[in-house]
């Protein structure tokens, strides 16, 4: 299936812009400033493109869908948060990278959740139809849900509980499938898990899309789908993301790894903003919000990897970029021999720094959710956030010891998101307003 993109290129870029309703979904990012052209470009599905270098040009600094404008002017040129979008073979040829697989993935997620909104800005629910007799196996089914994110994730099961019922039974469906889908690789049975058990997880997925789950588990999920403008995609993708730890320790650059945490972790925030929804009185665009659930999911994978250089190295696995480990003088052999040098110190630093920045583009669009919704979000991202602290202040020590926030820095953290949750969206122009 092939896509047809309008690229208007100014001074300032190309501004890519679809509108449907009241929201318009609009995204913009850089090309070359000295091209001033009107465009088509005719992009096919995992198919190689023809690059012509005489035509148009693309600077080499484009940044990630879920990074917005602001920060990155202050971002050291030394901290590779971005790669270009195209990659270019000596023969000419063209290849769409990382980041605009998944910025794809964001157009058309958002355009889904913008047909299902109505003029108000709510989601439209569909009611229960329930068959004589399952109401009562539903209810069961999701209250379990709820008890698996209760014992997992206490302090957003918490947050969660502000949330409307139809909205936080949701909720913990999404997170129990994906809890089981990661338990798949990282579980006890891990080592016994192929990739024929991954196709039958996926096929099992489409059936419960299909409205025929499997168990009482999924069950919930089913009643979730049918319920809200959940599409299959970022499920799929996910299961995609345990399907390389299967067959991939080692990622040669950022743009492999952010392909890797876009599977599984950044599909979480695409999966749970059409859950969550967006306030019906903010002027951001359905894309903007999704790019921020994106930009959280990355943001904590990227915590989680660097919380993890130890355990994962016991496993055989490193989830840094090798093209960045070489720039600071440091290999494989560092990374399993688990001493921490000035050298180690600095590339720390660095990969932090861009952590942080994910983390910034996130919190502008919390704000952008529906009222109930936002202490999970915000609590979520602020304990995650201050992994990274703990990491600096174990003098980044990552390898033999394990950075955790205190249960007295949680208790703190959580009235302090509970706060932020109450700020709404913001009628003034912000970055994601245009």
């Amino acid at each position: 299936m092939s896509v047809k993109l309008l690229w208007i290129v100014s001074d300032l870029g190309f501004l890519h812009s679809s509108c449907d309703g009241n929201r318009s979904l609009a995204s913009s990012k850089f090309v070359s400033p000295d091209t001033n052209l009107l465009f088509q470009y005719r992009a096919k599905t995992d198919k190689i493109q023809k690059w012509n270098p005489d035509f148009y040009s693309f600077r080499t600094d484009l940044r990630y869908p879920c990074i917005g404008n602001s920060g990155l002017q202050s971002l050291s040129s030394t901290v590779p948060l971005v790669s270009s979008m195209i990659a270019t073979s000596s023969s000419g040829e063209m290849a769409v990278s990382s980041e605009e697989k998944v910025y794809n993935v964001v157009l058309k997620q958002a355009a889904l959740v913008k047909r299902q909104l109505r003029p108000s800005g709510d989601l439209d629910v569909k009611p229960d139809i329930v068959v004589p007799g399952t109401l009562s196996l539903l209810i069961e089914a999701y209250d379990r849900c709820g008890k698996v994110c209760a014992e997992y994730a206490k302090t957003f099961y918490l947050g969660t509980l502000l949330m409307t019922p139809e909205r936080r039974m949701a909720i913990w469906a999404i997170y129990v499938w994906c809890r089981r889908t990661d338990e798949l690789v990282d579980g006890p049975n891990a080592p016994h898990i192929t990739p024929t058990a991954l196709d039958r997880w996926e096929a099992r997925l489409e059936d419960l899309f299909r409205g025929r789950p499997f168990d009482m588990l999924d069950a919930a999920l089913s009643d979730t789908v049918n319920k809200f403008p959940v599409d299959i995609q970022p499920f799929q993708d996910m299961i995609e993301g345990m399907r390389m730890d299967l067959r991939k320790s080692r990622y040669k650059n950022f743009d492999e790894l952010y392909l890797y945490c876009y599977y599984v972790a950044g599909t979480v925030g695409l999966m749970s903003v059409p859950v969550m929804g967006i306030a019906p009185e903010s002027p951001a665009t359905t894309e903007s919000v999704y790019n921020a659930a994106l930009a959280l999911g990355i943001a904590n994978q990227l915590t989680n990897i660097l919380r993890d250089v130890g355990e994962d190295a016991q496993r055989g696995r490193i989830y840094l970029p090798q093209d960045e480990l070489a720039q600071a003088g440091l290999s494989d052999e560092d990374i399993f021999g688990g001493k921490v040098t000035d050298k180690w110190r600095n590339f720390m630093k660095k990969q932090i720094k861009r952590a942080r920045m994910f983390f910034d583009e996130a919190e502008k669009g919390v704000t952008e959710l529906s009222a109930s919704s936002r202490w999970p979000v915000w609590a979520s991202l602020q304990l995650y956030r201050q992994i990274l602290d703990e990491i600096e202040a174990n003098d980044y020590n990552n390898f033999t010891k394990r950075a955790y926030v205190s249960k007295a820095k949680k208790l703190v953290a959580l009235p302090v998101a509970y706060a932020r949750s109450l700020i709404g969206p913001s009628t003034t122009s912000s970055s994601l307003h245009v």
